[in-house]
């Protein structure tokens, strides 16, 4: 059952901070105000809650607004396996498309909202508005390269370049929201972590030691400050060269 409750508010995706990112990137005012009545603004959900649940119906992508959600899939053993984290901006849900019914849970990790994009409607105006559907087919995309870039780093890197992988890979998508790239705080506990790498809880909390002895970073409970982030690039196996081009961009150079 999906417990998320929509509620009549007027959105405003011109506004929003998540614009540059989002499903709206690119959309003449027209065409965003199209966009903007189909979206459904849902009310806060808290830590714990579900935003679907496996085998419920598909009838919505949702995008993260503000907070965070990680996904989860059941294992026949009882046990679950973490499959990501979404932060805002992100979309959810994409996966469900072909199943038609949502292929794990969605849990909530902090106060978060989140917009809901019915897929009939989507489908639809995305038919209408071109850009519209090039931004969702961008979208597609880059879910795929995700999963690849994880399979990758699950079956080629051992547990020291796997963290290091995670905490980069945090900071560019902080970056890229308009957040600090080095200093910002974990949503997720460091068992929730270690699930999703494939790690052991112990292992995650003993590298995370020997980094902040190592000087890359430092770490007090959930809050993280990254010291050495080209060092934690090279640890990930990433090239730091791209890396200080885009932050460079970034900052307007």
């Amino acid at each position: 059952m999906n417990p998320v409750i929509a509620f009549n508010s007027k959105v405003v995706c011109k506004s929003c901070t998540l614009l540059g990112i989002c499903l709206s990137t690119g959309l003449s005012g027209p065409d965003l105000a199209k966009l903007e009545r189909i979206v459904k603004r849902t009310r806060p959900l808290h830590r714990g809650d579900l935003l679907f649940s496996t085998h419920s119906p598909f009838t919505s992508l949702f995008v993260v607004k503000t907070g965070s959600i990680k996904t989860v899939r059941q294992n026949p053993d009882g046990s679950e396996q973490v499959l990501g984290f979404h932060l805002p901006g992100e979309f959810i849900g994409f996966d469900a498309i072909q199943e038609d019914s949502y292929t794990c849970d969605a849990e909530v990790l902090e106060t978060t909202a989140v917009c809901e994009l019915p897929f009939d409607q989507l489908s639809e105006l995305s038919q209408l508005i071109p850009d519209l559907q090039h931004q969702l087919f961008r979208l597609l995309s880059k879910e795929i390269a995700d999963e690849s870039k994880m399979l990758s780093l699950l079956n080629r890197k051992n547990a020291e370049e796997r963290l290091a992988a995670f905490l980069t890979g945090l900071s560019c998508r902080f970056q890229r929201r308009g957040f600090s790239p080095t200093d910002f705080y974990l949503s997720m506990s460091r068992s929730e972590i270690g699930n999703y790498l494939g790690l052991a809880v112990e292992t995650i909390s003993r590298l995370l030691s020997r980094f902040q002895e190592d000087g890359l970073l430092i770490v007090n409970r959930k809050h993280i400050r990254l010291l050495n982030l080209e060092r934690l690039h090279y640890l990930a196996g990433n090239d730091t060269r791209v890396q200080r081009k885009g932050q460079q961009q970034a900052a307007g150079k």
